[in-house]
């Protein structure tokens, strides 16, 4: 079996769609976004696709499709859902896997399992994106000690947002984690942009090593 990787994040909205579609192409990779939550506009799989350009045979059919964008246990209640975590299991492909979670690790799917308790049974290489902004260095810190308590195996930090040496410096130093690379804002986000930016700050090698 070809490698797989799990893209997380320190919170919502912090630009982890925007880097699984730029990773997704890189690796050419499959997609699969397990739990989305949210159908009213466009969803996690179709940025992916939009912005990665992935065909759309790369882009795998969520597990769960929730209608309401909030927590996908508060979703599933909205639906009338039962989300079974024991049940999700990362496909089986002959190409690598960009598997992304649903806001950050501790999010709940049900009233009792949140992403990282699958994470955990899964042990998938995780790939944790952070903000540059203020406070970044605590949500990221809090989240690798929740990685790291679950056992699950981190890749490393990328980082999303303007440049923040100091802050780059100081999170890979203190959790003896790697510091994959950093995205900056893109403003127009293009897929042109997005690709040449990706090659610019990254090295592919570090996320296609990764094991199955």
């Amino acid at each position: 079996m070809t490698h797989r990787v799990v893209v997380t994040g320190t919170d919502t909205g912090i630009g982890k769609t925007i880097f699984s579609a730029v990773l997704t192409d890189a690796l050419v990779a499959s997609y699969w976004k397990p739990v989305q939550s949210g159908l009213d506009e466009e969803t996690d799989s179709q940025i992916v696709q939009r912005l990665g350009r992935i065909p759309p045979n790369r882009i795998l059919p969520e597990a769960y499709r929730l209608n309401t964008p909030v927590s996908p246990h508060l979703a599933a209640r909205i639906d009338g859902v039962a989300i079974q975590p024991d049940d999700l299991a990362p496909p089986m492909l002959d190409r690598p896997l960009v598997i992304e979670g649903a806001g950050g690790l501790l999010v709940p799917l049900t009233d009792h399992t949140v992403f990282a308790d699958v994470f955990s049974r899964w042990k998938i290489p995780v790939v944790l994106c952070a903000r540059t902004a203020l406070g970044t260095i605590n949500h990221t810190l809090l989240s690798l000690e929740a990685l790291r308590c679950r056992a699950i195996p981190v890749l490393g930090v990328v980082f999303i947002g303007d440049a923040q040496p100091d802050t780059e410096t100081v999170i890979p130093e203190m959790a003896k984690v790697r510091r994959l690379g950093r995205l900056p804002l893109l403003d127009p986000l293009t897929p042109d942009r997005l690709r040449q930016a990706f090659r610019d700050s990254f090295d592919v090698a570090d996320f296609s090593a990764v094991g199955a």
